[in-house]
C-alpha cells in the first residue's frame, strides 16, 4: 500500500491534536476504541453528507488509527488525486466491483496490518439496499467487520462492535442493522436502512 499521512510521525501527531481540538470545538466527541484485531473491515455509516468524509478523518486521527478508505475515482482526478492518496485513498471503479473485491482480498493477504473503511451506502443519496463488497471482502480475506459510524444526532462518533461474518449475511445483516438503527446521519431523509437485495441475501460460500 502507498505511504499515508499515517507513516509521517510528526505530521500524524500534529494532525491527531487538531482533530482533537477541532471536534471539542465544534461540539463533538469520539467513542470507542481500535479492538485488537491488527486487519479489519471498517463499515462508514451513514452517508448522508460531504461532511462525513472529514469528520470520519478528524475522528481516525483522534482515535490515532491508521486506516485506508474507498473513494470513487472521479474524487482522485487532478489536482486532488495526491493529497486524496496522501490521506489513505484507495480509487475504486465502480464498473469493476466484483475485481475490487477480488483484489482488495489479495491487499488483505500480502498484509500483516491492514485497516479498510467502506461506506456500504456507496453514495450520499437514498437506496434501496447496501452494497455487499464490505461483508464478502471481510468474509473472504478473513478479517472481522468493525461497525464505524458518524452520529450526527448526537455529536459523536467512533467504533461500535466488532464480528467476524459467519458467511450468512442474512443473519449477520441483522446484528449490523440493529446497531446502525440508532445513529442518525446530517440528513436523516437520506439514510438507508442496513438491508442488502434479495438477491445477495443468501449464504456466502
Amino acid at each position: 500500500m502507498q505511504r499515508t499521512v499515517f507513516d509521517t510521525p510528526v505530521v500524524r501527531t500534529a494532525l491527531r491534536w487538531i482533530s482533537i481540538a477541532y471536534l471539542k470545538a465544534f461540539g463533538w466527541r469520539y467513542e470507542g476504541r481500535m479492538p485488537d484485531a491488527p486487519k479489519c473491515v471498517m463499515i462508514a455509516a451513514p452517508h448522508t453528507s460531504n461532511w462525513d468524509f472529514p469528520i470520519t478523518m478528524f475522528l481516525a486521527f483522534a482515535l490515532n488509527i491508521k486506516v485506508y478508505w474507498m473513494g470513487k475515482d472521479k474524487l482522485f482526478r487532478r489536482p486532488f488525486g495526491t493529497v486524496m492518496r496522501w490521506l489513505g485513498g484507495i480509487p475504486i471503479n465502480r464498473s469493476k466491483s466484483n475485481n475490487v473485491v477480488a483484489q482488495t482480498i489479495d491487499v488483505f493477504d500480502r498484509h500483516e496490518k491492514l485497516i479498510i473503511i467502506i461506506p456500504p451506502e456507496g453514495t450520499r443519496g437514498k437506496v434501496a439496499y447496501w452494497k455487499t463488497g464490505f461483508y464478502h471482502i471481510a468474509h473472504g480475506a478473513r478479517v472481522p467487520i468493525v461497525l464505524g459510524y458518524v452520529d450526527y444526532a448526537r455529536k459523536a462518533g467512533g467504533l461500535g462492535p466488532l464480528f467476524m461474518p459467519t458467511g450468512n449475511i442474512e443473519e449477520d445483516m441483522k446484528t449490523i442493522r440493529a446497531f446502525y438503527a440508532g445513529v442518525t446521519g446530517k440528513y436523516p431523509e437520506n439514510s438507508s436502512s442496513a438491508a442488502v437485495s434479495p438477491a445477495q441475501s443468501r449464504k456466502v460460500a
